[in-house]
């Protein structure tokens, strides 16, 4: 059945009963119009107007072409504005020139956008938007959470529009499987939940990525890092050294991860794997690999751990996992371990050390009934260096620690800071703190050294050429 076809039978007129004021013919009456036909308001959409839109919305369904290609964006919205206009002067439905553009941009948003939300995905100050149920939708601009007033019609709406995402990508959602993780045609990352799950209603979020990629300039314009330890980062994944990204949600994980892939150098195969493909790398020899749910059967399923081990054998330079949250944290470290330099991941977690005792238990859950010392050396042995990002109370992400994991003393990891964020106050609502060194160089200068990379004593602090 054809996109077309079933949102045709998805948007039907209200059928409950209510007679609203003013009938059909004052809807063909210009001097009535021009009354009763109105933008909407700050708080929420004219009943009315939202009723001439369902009217001609439903009128054009059933007029266009089923078979219809809708992945022909240019071409089918040429044809739903030639009938869009058709069916107003059919109607004698008089509107002014901005509700005219107003109603043919939510008609094609339903036909071929995500309904209500494509205004929003298409601003480019909102960061991440939140969905709680058909009437409440929240949204994050600069680090706050704000309501918007746009609502969908209903739960079913809201239902529709994720079904919409989730069915090009061979997802699934329903009551056996009541939440997904997908993503949008640009990347962004989207999560549903619906009932049973849900007592509010199916809720939808949308981690929305910049249609150009951030920058590292923007990054130090937003005070995220420095251009020190930028350059001490560049370093870094250039000398192959081995880095997990760790933070809490939301906290500029993936966004730090883009960077750094970035300063892989492009004449190296890398290969990336994700649960839902967010990366935006942009060397040439890029293979992204994605994982899949099982499905109605049960069957079918593709998990990060068996990317990774598969991996192994299409002869990477680079892993790169978008996120380690299970077992697949046992075959990061062997593939780390096992000659794969430069690797890189990230990790939910509170601290850098944090970091190291998150990935401990995650091996633990592989079932290898490994003794908790073996799995520290390997983790000593893998890992060199922890980036731990936050997010502010002012709600700014800063990169708060670069730390170096020296090896193992007896049964505990070593781990020594390199670069520590010191918040000096909070004034006028924004954290005031820069990352600074510590004055001590990391345990891997050799390794970087021998790349053919030498940094000036400055970037670890004054000069001062202390080894740890």
């Amino acid at each position: 059945m054809s996109i077309l076809r079933r949102i045709q039978g998805e948007n039907q007129p209200n059928g409950n009963g209510q007679n609203k004021p003013g009938g059909s013919d004052s809807l063909r009456n210009p001097s009535i119009q021009s009354r009763r036909i109105s933008a909407p308001t700050p708080t929420g959409m004219n009943d009315t107007y939202q009723d001439l839109k369902n009217r001609v919305q439903t009128k054009l369904l059933s007029t266009l072409d089923p078979s219809m290609d809708v992945t022909q964006t240019i071409e089918v919205k040429k044809t739903i504005q030639e009938l869009f206009e058709q069916i107003l002067n059919d109607e004698n439905l008089i509107l002014s020139r901005p509700e005219r553009a107003r109603m043919f941009e939510q008609i094609s948003a339903e036909i071929l956008g995500f309904g209500p939300l494509q205004s929003i995905l298409e601003d480019e100050s909102v960061t991440e938007i939140m969905v709680n149920g058909a009437k409440n939708i929240y949204v994050e601009r600069k680090g706050k959470i704000i309501r918007e007033p746009m609502t969908f019609e209903n739960n079913e709406h809201v239902m529709r529009i994720i079904e919409r995402i989730v069915a090009p990508l061979g997802r699934r959602i329903d009551e056996s499987s009541p939440y997904v993780d997908a993503r949008l045609p640009d990347g962004s990352r989207v999560n549903a939940v619906i009932p049973p799950i849900s007592l509010v209603g199916p809720i939808l979020t949308i981690r929305k990525f910049s249609k150009v990629p951030i920058s590292i300039e923007q990054l130090i314009d937003f005070g995220s890092i420095t251009p020190e330890a930028i350059q001490f980062l560049d370093a870094c994944v250039k000398a192959r050294l081995n880095i997990v990204i760790s933070g809490g949600t939301g906290s500029g994980k993936t966004t730090l991860l883009n960077i750094l892939s970035s300063f892989i150098p492009s004449d190296e195969r890398i290969i990336t794997v994700e649960n839902a493909a967010e990366l935006q790398l942009r060397q040439e020899h890029v293979v992204t690999l994605e994982s899949r749910p099982a499905n109605i059967e049960g069957k079918g399923e593709v998990s990060i751990r068996q990317l990774v081990i598969n991996t192994l054998r299409m002869r990477p330079d680079r892993i790169i996992v978008g996120e380690i949250r299970d077992e697949a944290a046992l075959d990061m470290l062997q593939a780390m371990n096992t000659g794969h330099d430069g690797s890189m991941t990230t990790a939910h977690s509170n601290s850098p050390r944090d970091t190291l005792a998150r990935l401990e238990t995650m091996t633990l859950m592989a079932g290898m009934d490994l003794p908790v010392r073996a799995i520290r050396e390997q983790i000593a042995a893998a890992i060199d260096l922890v980036v731990h990002q936050s997010r502010m109370r002012d709600g700014s992400r800063k990169v708060t620690h670069l730390t170096n994991v020296n090896g193992m003393e007896g049964d505990v990891i070593t781990m020594t800071d390199i670069f520590v964020f010191e918040q000096a106050g909070f004034e006028n609502g924004r954290v005031i703190g820069r990352l600074r060194p510590t004055g001590l160089r990391p345990k891997f200068m050799d390794q970087i050294e021998q790349s053919g990379i030498h940094l000036p004593p400055s970037i670890f602090g004054m000069g001062d050429r202390r080894r740890i």
